[in-house]
């Protein structure tokens, strides 16, 4: 008993000391650079910003107007989180919007976007005058929870640190920004990685482009009606239709639901989206633009605006053109489908589900494994050998993954340090060893967005 009640303290005082530490984030590394593909376009007037907290990982996207911009919002779904969206809807005709800022974090991100108000005044661009305040309003997305372990978020610091490092015609795509731990598809099980996209199109000398992190309840879905990302269910056998999921509901969002006529945890979800124009456009006419593209959107993700969905959407206009040949009802349709091309781009490669060859792992080896691990700073695991298998179990209140609390798990031995849970999820975790073979730590998710643990003492 005494023993017992040992490792309870211990744990309890472990776990005290990874909130503290996760709370100061003053030593986390700060990333401001591309890394992966990118949007290209040639449009001086803005320009772009990201940075992220790998720790999270998590991150924010700032979309700067070098001259201020006006600005219209259109916000649907059951669960928005958007600051200075009030001054947005008075319809005034001026331009005075300064940038919009997308940011991780859920709520706590809301301190990155007004951190870019105070930084465009810390860089001198704009003063304490009443006609040059800083004004930069934006919307947060919900990347925290069961998806990365920790409660890193977008602060002040990294905010400003991406405003710094803001580029011109440059928007990175997939795991990037404010997408670098979104996802879509929740509501099918699908629980599949999606990120922030971009589209650029000009016609005559309009410019168009459209922004979106996507972090949506429903799932992204192509020009075909397919599914375009998706950690399918066993049953589902050849289907790829969202509409033959949405025919079938409730069933279909079952997980052990089964196609008969072809050989789906709660998350919590937003898409944030932004369509700038150079076209000079009234208030009423850029309310439109807002309305008619977050609509369409409708299209590109199926469902859209739940319950659980925090939909916002930002439409700018640069007013630097007219263009008598292009209507702002046939702008708002071009938008519509420019807005589709960037969901469609905000998909980042990610690694196949299916598990590699099994090899065998001695016992001494295995035994080495055994013990209890953080995962990052909220969960916890304990590994066991169970005749001749590893088994893992989350233990306290947290599940992490596929593993429950209590209720051991058996993994695949993929290398001689790297397990796979044989599920729909094909939850991955790594070992760190010693020199001697013994675990020091793991690596739950090895990649792009991987959680990291520490080994608890014996």
């Amino acid at each position: 008993m005494r023993r017992g009640l040992s490792a309870l303290a211990l744990l309890a005082c472990v776990t005290l000391a990874r909130a503290a530490a996760a709370a100061d984030q003053a030593a986390l590394a700060i990333n401001t650079a591309i890394d992966g593909p990118a949007l290209t376009f040639d449009w001086p007037a803005l320009e772009i910003g990201v940075g992220s907290y790998e720790a999270g990982p998590t991150g924010l996207t700032i979309v700067r107007f070098k001259n201020r911009a006006a600005v219209a919002v259109d916000v649907r779904g059951g669960g928005p989180g958007t600051v200075n969206t009030d001054i947005l809807r008075l319809a005034y005709a001026s331009s005075f919007i300064d940038a919009i800022v997308f940011a991780g974090g859920s709520s706590y991100g809301e301190e990155a976007i007004t951190a870019v108000a105070t930084g465009l005044k810390d860089i001198g661009a704009r003063s304490a005058a009443w006609h040059d305040i800083a004004l930069v309003p934006g919307a947060i997305i919900f990347d925290l929870g069961d998806r990365r372990l920790n409660d890193v978020y977008p602060d002040k610091r990294l905010a400003q640190a991406a405003l710094r490092a803001r580029r011109p015609g440059v928007f990175p795509l997939g795991a990037q920004g404010a997408g670098r731990m979104a996802m879509q598809g929740g509501y099918f099980g699908c629980q599949a990685h999606s990120g922030q996209g971009g589209a650029f199109r000009q016609i005559g000398a309009t410019k168009l482009a459209a922004f979106v992190v996507v972090n949506a309840y429903g799932a992204i879905t192509d020009r075909a009606g397919k599914l375009v990302r998706c950690q399918r269910a066993p049953g589902w056998g050849a289907l790829d239709s969202v509409s033959a999921l949405l025919q079938h509901l409730p069933d279909s969002a079952k997980p052990d639901w089964r196609a008969a006529s072809v050989d789906a945890g709660l998350t919590r979800n937003t898409t944030v989206s932004l369509v700038v124009t150079s076209q000079k456009l009234p208030p009423a006419q850029l309310q439109r633009l807002a309305v008619q593209v977050h609509t369409s959107m409708a299209r590109a993700i199926q469902p859209f605006s739940t319950a659980f969905d925090g939909d916002t959407l930002f439409a700018a206009s640069t007013q630097e053109t007219d263009n008598a040949e292009l209507s702002p009802l046939t702008l708002g349709v071009v938008a519509g489908e420019l807005m589709w091309d960037a969901v469609l781009a905000s998909v980042p490669p990610e690694p196949s589900v299916a598990p590699p060859a099994l090899i065998a792992v001695p016992p001494e080896r295995l035994a080495g494994f055994v013990g209890t691990y953080t995962v990052g700073s909220l969960g916890r695991i304990t590994v066991r050998v169970v005749d001749l298998r590893l088994t893992v179990e989350a233990i306290g209140k947290t599940p992490v993954y596929e593993f429950e609390v209590g209720k051991p798990r058996a993994v695949l031995p993929v290398s001689d340090r790297e397990f796979v849970v044989d599920g729909r999820y094909h939850t991955r975790i790594a070992f760190v060893t010693d020199a001697a073979g013994k675990a020091t730590g793991t690596v739950v998710n090895p990649g792009r967005w991987e959680q990291r643990g520490e080994r608890i003492a014996d």
